[in-house]
């Protein structure tokens, strides 16, 4: 899903990297039964603009938590 938004697979690659150790926070929403993930910025402006691409990708495939039933949405701040 990533290598759309990069021009080059390792650059798919070493983003996947720096998402795994990145930080981020989770906010649950009982109310309207969602839960935001919010991914802190990459270190690169072109990292921000794929992760932000791929986040809406996954936001837009409407993943649901598998224990909760939540609607999950990703977001990067």
């Amino acid at each position: 899903m990533l290598r759309k938004h990069l021009n080059k697979e390792d650059e798919a690659r070493a983003l996947v990297r720096a998402l795994f150790v990145s930080s981020g926070d989770i906010e649950p929403d009982e109310r309207s039964n969602t839960l935001t993930i919010n991914i802190h910025r990459m270190a690169t402006p072109a990292h921000d603009k794929a992760l932000g691409l791929l986040l809406a990708d996954l936001t837009d495939q409407a993943f649901c938590h598998p224990q909760t039933g939540a609607k999950m949405i990703f977001c990067l701040v």
